[in-house]
């Protein structure tokens, strides 16, 4: 059989929605997303302890959410030419090395390799956790990619509450406790790995499939993933500014003290976690790019009221925030997915990959700005990102995918 026809599409190998395996990925992304946010959630216990400065966070940003990119796409690439099942454990396997590193640091170098570890995890993981949600889809592909990155998104909400819950009362040691979750993941990854496996078994068994083409001119796709690339640009270095500073910003403008940043942060992040769960099934019931222009152009007006905003109205405008502008990834992925059909792996690595690398550069560039002209300077810089939004004019309307014999 040829490795054409050994593509896993989705579209073509989903005959019903396969809620287990869907509730696994989901649960798995929220475990592996915790940890990952637990790196940036203990940033103001770790300033104090270790003297970093802005620029030194975004530093650690930039390491594992740079390691997830550019790896992210190469695992994609390959994983679509020769699928491995049990590189979810793998990856889980990661995270949980660098859980357990973090928990140790005593200083700047060692924060950055446990960073690295986790942004290794997230590299393995993500590109076939979104693949085997697209196999258990039943053709609700949007549903299936809002339900998998929700679980994320719950998990980026839930690590700050736990860090203010417990490990600032308990010093950095007690992030450690939290390897029995990541344990708790390697063992239902085992369990989805072993069903996504005996899926690719049965699929090799049968005759070659068709499989679907893109209906659009090269240059066209091209061009349309560079309007896509610009839209995750806007999202993720405005994503950036919260999921990095806002407890900051919320310390240095209106007083709080650490515990209670952490729970604005929380409510923020509960916010886009729900933005999530609901941008997939309505861009199955009224299209992708509707989605996308509402998401990336509808936060535009909260962004720029954001930092006159009192303490009560800068909650609800970031709830705000939160709940218009996730719901985009699930639709730009999808999108892209379905420009591209057949590379389930390398779009959504590239697309995860993109989303750590410009989460990472922003976290970067943004620390140093924070150091220069103040956090506060930073959410007036940021409001203006939604404004590329209009870019989404240029995106053609989805095409239809045709299928073609495999060779």
């Amino acid at each position: 059989m040829s490795r054409a026809a050994m593509t896993v599409d989705p579209e073509l190998s989903a005959a019903a929605l396969v809620v287990p395996v869907l509730a696994s990925v989901s649960f798995c992304h929220l475990l592996n997303d915790m940890v990952q946010s637990m790196i940036v959630a203990v940033y103001p216990m770790l300033k104090n302890s270790m003297g970093l400065t802005f620029a030194q966070l975004g530093l650690v940003t930039l390491t594992y959410q740079l390691v997830a990119s550019m790896l992210q796409p190469l695992v994609g690439l390959t994983t679509d030419r020769r699928p491995r099942p049990y590189s979810l454990v793998a990856g889980m396997g990661f995270t949980l090395m660098g859980l357990l590193l973090l928990s140790v640091a005593p200083r700047l170098t060692v924060l950055v390799m446990a960073a690295a570890m986790v942004g290794l995890g997230s590299a393995v993981f993500h590109p076939e956790a979104s693949r085997v949600a697209q196999l258990a889809s039943g053709g609700q592909r949007g549903l299936a990619q809002s339900v998998f990155q929700v679980g994320g998104n719950a998990g980026a909400a839930i690590g700050p509450l736990l860090a203010a819950l417990v490990v600032f009362p308990h010093g950095q040691s007690s992030i450690a406790w939290f390897s029995g979750a990541t344990l708790l993941a390697i063992l239902v990854m085992t369990r989805v790995s072993a069903w996504y496996r005996a899926h690719l078994q049965a699929r090799h068994r049968r005759a070659a499939a068709p499989v679907a083409r893109p209906d659009l001119p090269r240059g066209r796709i091209a061009f349309a993933m560079a309007v896509l690339g610009a839209l995750m640009f806007s999202k993720y270095f405005y994503l950036a500014s919260f999921s990095n500073f806002y407890t900051f910003y919320l310390m240095d403008k209106f007083h709080l003290g650490i515990r209670s940043a952490q729970l604005y942060l929380f409510l923020y992040l509960g916010a886009a976690a729900a933005g999530t769960l609901l941008g997939g099934p309505i861009g199955d019931r009224i299209g992708r790019k509707r989605v996308i222009w509402a998401s990336i152009l509808g936060v535009l007006p909260f962004s720029l009221v954001l930092p006159y905003a009192s303490l009560p109205w800068t909650a609800a405008l970031t709830v705000m925030i939160g709940l218009i502008l996730s719901s985009a990834f699930s639709a730009i992925l999808v999108y892209a997915q379905e420009l591209v059909p057949g590379r389930v792996g390398l779009i959504a690595g590239l697309f995860f990959g993109l989303a750590f690398g410009l989460g990472g550069i922003g976290a970067a560039l943004l620390g140093a700005l924070a150091d220069h002209e103040g956090i506060r300077y930073v959410y007036h810089v940021c409001s203006y990102l939604p404004i590329l939004g209009m870019l989404t004019v240029f995106l053609p309307e989805r095409g239809r995918s045709r299928a073609v014999p495999a060779n």
